[in-house]
């Protein structure tokens, strides 16, 4: 019996990996129809395009084509490390990026456990609808929101006048620009971040609470010991994705509210790719300054995720 078993498993791993595969797909089949539209676009929209990312190492021109376009080299990276706009760009993403992370990134947490500490169902469902609404709303109209509001006629400006204080041109004050940045992006969508650590906060064991409570635990006590234990795993995921994405900032929000006035603060990386690609038609500078950008993001998130195998055995792979 031994020696029949260890056949089977020899003839099971020199089963090709064809083989194998169809038998999973007859087991599974509707799984893998589901995942179909998925595989399509990443294939056509996330794969396909690398191919024209060569261009960040050409002189492109539409005439010549991608591969009969010059090739440069790295003479596109070269000057954009040591153009002005360097520094400039690097800072003002960067601290975009983690002003959004100290300050945006524990605001759904935080509301996810207050709101986990209510027990009116009625209140609790109220509060989740009225801080879910903002992220609904259009992009354009929350920006023309912020530009209405913050003007030198707008309603914060009203109020800060009615205590005597003289009106202030916030949206072309470089100072102002990062503060109001952050808090509407918390204000637009804490609520929306409040939903996955909800549905985590519902799946603890609601016997390590009784346990707690024997021990003579409190509400604050419960929340340490048992409620953000329990939940670490995805903070600490979306953490590394977040820390994936540090070099991407709101391309569409920071356009439609930065002006020539605050560009020290407010132009980024991407506001930078899209004026040198689409405006000023560079688009071999530009395709360099979005690899680079790219391959930034991958470094950070392979060693933030290799980072966090090593501290709390949570990892994305």
């Amino acid at each position: 019996m031994t020696g029949g078993n260890t056949k089977k498993k020899q003839n099971i791993h020199k089963d090709p990996f064809l083989r194998r595969l169809k038998k999973d797909i007859s087991l599974n089949r509707y799984a893998y129809v589901l995942v179909i539209p998925a595989i399509v676009y990443y294939i056509l929209f996330h794969y396909v395009p690398l191919y024209g990312a060569q261009i960040a190492f050409r002189t492109f021109n539409f005439r010549s084509g991608i591969l009969g376009s010059p090739w440069v080299g790295l003479d596109n990276f070269k000057n954009f490390f040591t153009s002005y706009y360097f520094i400039r760009l690097i800072r003002n993403t960067l601290m975009l990026s983690i002003y959004n992370i100290v300050f945006g990134f524990p605001a759904p947490i935080i509301l996810a456990l207050l709101i986990n500490e209510v027990r009116n169902t009625y209140f609790k469902r109220f509060t989740q609808s009225i801080t879910y609404l903002p992220h609904f709303i259009s992009l354009v109209v929350v920006c023309n929101f912020i530009l209405d509001f913050t003007s030198r006629d707008g309603v914060i400006n009203d109020i800060i006048g009615f205590f005597g204080v003289t009106a202030i041109p916030f949206m072309n004050r470089t100072e102002w620009f990062r503060p109001i940045y952050v808090i509407s992006d918390i204000w637009q969508q804490i609520g929306w971040g409040s939903i996955i650590y909800l549905a985590a906060l519902s799946g603890i064991d609601q016997e390590l609470y009784e346990a707690c409570i024997v021990d003579g635990g409190g509400r604050f006590r419960q929340m340490f010991a048992v409620t953000l234990p329990g939940i670490a795993p995805t903070i600490i995921i979306l953490l590394i994705l977040r820390m994936g994405r540090i070099m991407d900032v709101g391309l569409e929000k920071v356009m439609l509210l930065y002006n020539p006035s605050i560009y020290e603060t407010a132009d980024i990386i991407s506001t930078f790719v899209y004026r040198k690609g689409l405006i000023e038609l560079d688009y071999s500078y530009s395709s360099a300054v979005g690899l680079f950008n790219s391959v930034i993001n991958f470094i950070l998130l392979m060693a933030v995720n290799r980072l966090s195998k090593k501290v709390s055995e949570t990892s994305l792979f």
